[in-house]
């Protein structure tokens, strides 16, 4: 079978239920999808047993459905590609692009270049492990490497690796490979053509386009939308207590969600059921009416 020219996905992780942050995530990158008659896929990045959640993922499943949002294919799940991964990872060593890392969080945090709680990793290790130091992760080589891409609604956003995110880990002290190199794998396994996600990633997304690089694999087109914040400025998270998102109503949670990405539905459809709305929405969608911010409070 042909390959349609739009492929999407959403990808969760199950560390507890979908929230209104989520739910725009999630809203947005079906909308796209199916406004350009794509398909959508589903991932669970369940990469990091320790967070995963018990029953997370099947609550997931559940909201996915009362909120209408059918996904093509079968689920994929993260915790079954560790031999993808390690062949990722292989590869690069033969690039020579990775070297082991025996710092500890607080020797980097100590010797670190970067503003306080975002420390950047300064390349200590990169000529070598000191004596008696024990490898513990494995990083990729970050020199003189300027990523840039042009987002389909933030525009053209660039960054210096070295400067502003510094050798980033591609396999953890505990054995885990990082969501940055297993995201750029299965993206590329599964035919990935676009990722719409919150803005909050774009730094992740210039750090995969690099992977994306040394790997020899496509780069998607990205479309970073608003991310969710509440009063204080902090962005809608399990962290920040937003609540789970309700699947006996969903009308609401789905109204107000095309709300946030300037998408009303007339009011006409104030009371209509959550396909009706759907169907509305992809017939309307449209990025140039999405509001060209990072982040943005939901107005209820």
């Amino acid at each position: 079978m042909t390959q349609p020219a739009y492929r999407g996905r959403f990808a969760p992780s199950p560390t507890g239920p979908l929230h209104f942050g989520s739910l725009i995530t999630a809203l947005g990158s079906y909308l796209d999808a199916k406004a350009q008659g794509g398909e959508w896929w589903l991932r669970i990045d369940d990469l990091d047993p320790p967070r995963v959640s018990p029953g997370a993922t099947d609550a997931i499943l559940r909201a996915l459905e009362a909120y209408g949002m059918a996904w093509d294919g079968a689920v994929q799940y993260q915790r079954q590609r560790g031999e993808a991964y390690a062949a990722a990872l292989l590869a690069l060593q033969r690039l020579g692009v990775v070297y082991p890392c025996a710092c500890t969080r607080r020797e980097i945090a100590d010797s670190s270049v970067g503003r306080p709680g975002a420390p950047i990793y300064p390349g200590t290790c990169r000529a070598g492990l000191a004596p008696g130091k024990r490898a513990r992760a494995l990083r990729i080589d970050t020199r003189g490497v300027n990523v840039g891409i042009e987002d389909r609604l933030q525009g053209a956003v660039t960054q210096n690796l070295e400067r502003e995110a510094g050798d980033f880990i591609v396999q953890r002290a505990d054995g885990l490979f990082a969501y940055q190199l297993a995201a750029v794998v299965d993206d590329a396994a599964l035919g990935i053509t676009d990722i719409v996600r919150g803005a909050d990633l774009l730094d992740s997304t210039l750090r995969q386009v690099y992977l994306q690089r040394m790997l020899g694999l496509s780069q998607p087109r990205y479309l970073h939308l608003p991310v969710a914040i509440n009063a204080l400025g902090e962005k809608l998270s399990k962290q920040t207590l937003a609540p789970p998102l309700d699947i006996a109503r969903p009308q609401p949670a789905l109204i107000q969600a095309l709300k946030f990405l300037n998408h009303p539905p007339p009011q006409a459809l104030q009371g209509a059921e959550t396909q009706a709305l759907l169907a509305w929405a992809v017939q309307s969608w449209s990025v140039a009416r999405i509001p060209n911010v990072r982040s943005l409070e939901p107005q209820i």
